[in-house]
């Protein structure tokens, strides 16, 4: 059979609140919210749609919607590698920011063809010129700014330019023409997966070759599952679908990794083959190295498998050399009894959960048992919180701080532990009562406490720097005239 056009895979990437979502619902023409918390989006979305070009054609594409935050630089990596064309968005008002670099990197590292859309035009604050000189000093040259690269100024909220930009991408995918063989078995990427209580185990997949048929088998490093139930990206149930669709893959027998290809395979024998040969050795398992402070035990639950790998590299980020954090259990879902029992093991742990439930015997467990449980629609108000819980559990140190060295000059006598001596204060002050270690040739040789302290023959709490002084001493070390006293204070950090 002969190769055909596929459809056009577009990853929308940039910043956190450039837009990339209401863009995304414009050219969707849908006025409904992406149901993101916070108005940000924390999952990798896939949507298909139907654009008519200036010559009258029909042209499908598929868009995928990847999250700006920091903290899902994983989902982006991979919207960028599966994406036949990136649409890099900058705002007018804003430029270049640190997650638009971060998501050029990776377009660049998967040599993905982009296209820049500069929105939020409409904005009292917005200059084009401006946002094309900002890409321009990060080395995005864009077509009269010294470059080829194209650059369309839009506005997601009234549309203006939105037009502009979906020819723009049926000019690069006409010019790119990347075809497929629809007489081949589907391969593709396993974007999201998720387990929904009545449905069981899915995975959001996009189709990078061939034809995938409903009566076949689908499989990924570690799962499989009948292709019985294969929905499009509006949740219709759908019988065939081909080289750029984004489908649901409803069924699997375990949770697929995020990242992972796909193949379909004809039968169930071929299926677990292919996942024999396959295995993903990435796991989340820590570090068994030795570690010599303290540990916060934690079971993390997230309702994707994106969102879990985001929220595990941004609790990892946590860690220091006086606190880290273990993860001894994690998955997708409900937090449910089996977790509160793993929490209420041997090493009694919090219960995080990313945009989660917690299910009634969970919750019974968890009072019973003292259990903490924190939720959070949000990954940054997350990683807030478990900063501020790991800095309130930090174990403090002793540390001390020298507060004055003295020069031994004479030792006058000397009866059991008890010595009497003169010196000059070199730095800060002495104090009576002060603990006090003896330094001989920058060595410390012992320690000891100063009992009484004279300055001109007259009893003194304190002598400053630059002033002689005399001092009973009680050190089980001899001290010897050139050797240097310090004194210092314990402070809790």
């Amino acid at each position: 059979m002969k190769n055909e056009i596929k459809i056009p895979v577009i990853a929308i990437m940039g910043h956190i609140d450039h837009g990339k979502s209401t863009l995304l619902s414009y050219i969707r023409r849908s006025t409904r919210p992406l149901n993101e918390a916070g108005g940000i989006t924390q999952h990798i979305s896939a949507y298909e749609v139907e654009h008519k070009t200036a010559e009258g054609a029909i042209q499908k594409i598929t868009f995928l919607d990847t999250p700006g935050h920091e903290a899902f630089s994983g989902i982006r990596q991979r919207g960028a590698h599966v994406a036949d064309i990136a649409i890099l968005v900058v705002s007018a008002e804003d430029g270049v920011k640190p997650q638009t670099l971060e998501a050029l990197r990776s377009i660049k590292d998967s040599n993905t063809p982009f296209i820049v859309a500069i929105t939020k035009i409409d904005k009292p604050e917005a200059s084009i010129d401006r946002a094309k000189l900002s890409l321009a000093e990060n080395e995005v040259y864009v077509e009269g700014y010294g470059g080829t690269i194209s650059a369309i100024p839009l506005s997601a909220k009234t549309g203006e330019g939105v037009n502009d930009l979906l020819d723009m991408i049926a000019l690069t995918a006409d010019l790119e023409a990347r075809t497929f063989d629809p007489s081949k078995h589907a391969t593709g990427y396993i974007l999201e997966s998720n387990l929904d209580v009545k449905k069981g185990i899915s995975a959001t997949c996009i189709i990078t070759d061939g034809t995938l048929k409903k009566g076949l088998y689908i499989a990924s490093s570690g799962s499989y599952a009948p292709l019985r139930i294969v929905e499009d990206y509006t949740g219709k149930q759908i019988e065939t679908a081909i080289a750029g669709q984004p489908i649901k893959i409803i069924g699997w027998d375990s949770l697929p990794v995020v990242g992972d290809t796909f193949t379909v395979c004809p039968d169930k024998k071929e299926a677990l083959e292919y996942i024999e040969h396959h295995k993903n050795k990435n796991t989340h398992a820590e570090d068994a190295s030795y570690f010599d402070g303290k540990v916060l035990p934690l079971v993390v639950k997230a309702d994707a498998g994106g969102s879990l790998e985001a929220v595990i590299a941004e609790i990892k980020k946590l860690d220091n050399d006086r606190i880290r954090t273990k993860i001894i259990h994690s998955g997708i879902g409900t937090i449910s009894e089996n977790d509160l029992k793993v929490a209420s093991g041997g090493e009694k742990a919090l219960v995080i959960g990313f945009t989660t439930k917690v299910d009634a015997l969970a919750k019974a467990i968890a009072e019973r048992n003292n259990i903490e449980i924190h939720t959070f629609d949000i990954i940054y108000k997350l990683s807030e919180w478990l900063k501020e819980k790991l800095t309130a559990e930090t174990p403090s140190i002793d540390v001390e701080e020298v507060t004055g060295t003295l020069k031994v000059l004479k030792v006058f006598s000397k009866v059991k532990d008890k010595q009497i001596l003169g010196g000059l204060v070199e730095t800060g002050s002495i104090k009576n009562g002060s603990q006090i270690k003896i330094i001989r040739r920058d060595a410390e040789i012992g320690n000891g406490k100063i009992r009484e302290l004279q300055s001109q023959k007259i009893k003194s709490d304190e002598v400053s720097s630059g002033k002689e002084c005399g001092m009973l001493v009680e050190a089980k070390i001899e001290i010897a005239p050139g050797d240097r006293l310090q004194t210092f204070i314990i402070s809790k950090q």
